[in-house]
């Protein structure tokens, strides 16, 4: 056999070197160099035996230049080659053990005291929401900044991820994969510190909200706990208000989704994120109020128990929750499926019979009727979700689809003030055109309003101010926008509800039951004909003309005579509805998301 040497592979020094006539195995160090701090293995791929060393340790050598000379001998005169131990290194160990003490097996009692509440952990919650295997966690490992007052093995024990557990995962990759199943979960942990907002966990959120912006996904944010916590002793500042948190976060708005989740007690500055998010979503059970039972009663405000403060049963009638689930679990299952709408195109779609619109509107047009009926059979089976059912009840604002592609639908409730619209259901529609638009659902408006609300008490409502929103938003989208008139299309509202015009949508087309005007046919003919009508002294005579008149007027507004006039696009049989969506929804391009910022109002 013959003799080779074995060269350095860089610049360096020798720390040690085998012994003449010593053989070693494949893959096993001859020679081991430092170099830059850095300690390297001189190896050969074949059993050798050493014949000759011409190094020492401590010598200095450079590159290229031979250590040894070695012989290549028989693999079984050579010792056995190099074998990987099949047991874990320490500081692996060390890793799977810190991350193993935040999980809900270890911390039994605290995930006892959960269950017993009829709760879910924030692991669990994060677990069922995400699809299974593709949650990558940030920060797991931070613990509370408050190590000048507590052990680190108590911290380790009572505060991992300084209780806010944040990642990034796939949700609904059944239906929609790749990129658009992609989204940033984050959960506050009220077993840790009540879910208090502490040094840590508010770095967390700031690193989050920024690998949100940048990345584009959805945010699915569970907040529950409390705001900030006083009792970190770690950092140098004073007040905490150079937090960016907050500022972060609002930035997020119209960018990506934001989707909020709550249960139990939400206060301070866990509920300053949920308020600004697109929807909220609350257990029911919940309170939530920007200040807890202790600020209340630090501001001198008197002594309140926690349940007393911003009860579901009022955050719902006041619009502050979108929908309310009945436990953790349900929670879950209404962000899964209001995140569905914004992350693309559903292909398995079926819809009820359509002809069954036909029969919505009562042809006694004066008899009210349920609009939910219309919008559950004109939409996609199964796929129809309603935001803030009770708040601002005389609109209805839902997520919907049409052939599996979403879209938002604002129509107009005639049970409730006959569908006249009032501050609240102005506010409601105009928010939820806001979150349309700067996501980039086209809507679809069902129309039936004898117009805006009128009288002395809906006048300090600000009415004025609130209605006038309806038209601000709805003339500045860019998203496709589709009106359907039902029955009423009166006046101001009825515009409002188009974008400010018969001509302002893609599509304006009318059922055989629609009829328009200025204003209401009865109001207008007891205006303008009073003095006819109060110069007939016989009232059956009087009721009898003011109702002759009344029909004459609906002959001249009534759809067919103003699609006569080309006032509106069409008059169609009400099965035919959702030809005209599908007509218009695939010729509209993308609006461009890039062009102007939009942010969604939080109200």
């Amino acid at each position: 056999m013959s003799s080779r040497p074995l060269v350095a592979p860089m610049h360096g020094t020798v720390l040690s070197v085998a012994d003449t006539g010593s053989v070693i195995g494949a893959g096993r160090p001859v020679v081991v160099l430092e170099s830059m701090k850095m300690q390297h293995d001189v190896t050969c791929d074949h059993a050798v035996a050493v014949v000759t060393v011409l190094v020492a340790p401590g010598d200095t050598v450079k590159e290229g230049q031979s250590l040894v000379i070695v012989e290549e001998v028989s693999h079984s005169a050579s010792e056995p080659d190099v074998v990987v131990a099949d047991t874990p290194r320490l500081d692996l160990q060390e890793v799977v053990a810190r991350r193993h003490l935040g999980s809900d097996q270890v911390r039994a009692e605290a995930t006892t005291r959960r269950h017993a509440a009829g709760r879910r952990t924030a692991r669990e919650n994060v677990t069922d929401l995400v699809d299974p295997g593709s949650f990558v966690e940030y920060g797991p490992l931070v613990l509370a900044a408050q190590r000048r007052r507590r052990s680190v093995d108590d911290l380790i024990a009572r505060t991992q991820s300084d209780g806010l557990v944040a990642g990034l995962a796939s949700v609904n990759g059944e239906d929609f994969d790749g990129r658009a199943s992609r989204v940033a979960v984050m959960s506050y942990d009220y077993a840790v510190l009540a879910g208090t907002q502490g040094q840590q966990n508010h770095r967390k959120k700031d690193r989050m909200f920024d690998v949100v912006e940048r990345l584009g996904v959805p945010l699915v944010f569970f907040a529950e706990g409390g705001g900030g916590r006083p009792g970190d002793t770690d950092g140098l500042g004073v007040s905490g208000l150079d937090c960016w948190a907050f500022h972060d976060f609002a930035r997020l708005s119209g960018k990506v989704p934001l989707i909020g989740v709550t249960g139990g007690y939400c206060f301070a500055g866990n509920a300053a994120i949920l308020g600004c998010c697109d929807v909220v979503i609350a257990c029911e059970g919940s309170n939530i109020g920007m200040g807890g039972p202790a600020m209340i009663e630090g501001g001198g405000l008197g002594v309140h128990r926690p349940e007393e403060i911003g009860p579901l049963e009022v955050q719902v009638a006041n619009g502050v929750v979108d929908l309310v689930a009945t436990d953790d679990a349900d929670a879950v299952r209404l962000a899964k499926k209001y995140l569905s709408y914004f992350q693309g195109r559903l292909t398995r779609t079926d819809c009820g019979d359509q002809t069954l619109l036909r029969r919505l509107v009562p042809e006694n047009r004066v008899k009210s009727y349920d609009v939910r009926g219309v919008i559950e059979v004109l939409f996609d089976r199964d796929s129809v979700l309603e935001l803030r059912s009770g708040f601002g009840i005389g609109m209805v604002t839902a997520l919907a689809r049409v052939d599996g592609r979403a879209v938002g639908v604002v129509a107009n409730n005639p049970r409730h003030l006959g569908g006249a619209i009032d501050s609240d259901g102005a506010d409601k529609a105009a928010r939820f055109l806001q979150l349309c638009d700067a996501h980039g659902l086209p809507v679809i408006t069902l129309v039936d309003t004898p117009g805006m609300m009128v009288g002395p008490d809906v006048e300090a409502t600000a009415l004025v101010r609130h209605c006038s929103r309806l038209f601000v938003t709805g003339v500045n989208m860019d998203v496709p926008v589709i009106s359907v008139v039902l029955r009423k299309s009166y006046g101001l509202g009825a515009q409002a509800m188009m974008g400010g015009s018969t001509k302002a949508p893609l599509a304006c087309v009318a059922w055989p039951t629609g009829e328009f005007g200025g204003m209401g046919l009865e109001g207008a003919v007891r205006l303008g004909y009073r003095h006819e009508l109060e110069a007939i002294a016989d009232p059956d005579e009087r009721e009898a003309t003011f109702a002759s008149m009344v029909t004459r007027m609906y002959e001249h507004g009534k759809a067919v005579s103003v699609a006569g006039h080309f006032e509106i696009d069409d008059v169609i049989d009400p099965a035919e509805t959702r030809d005209w969506l599908r007509a218009i929804l695939d010729s509209a391009p993308t609006p461009d998301r890039t062009t102007r910022r939009r942010i969604v109002d939080t109200w």
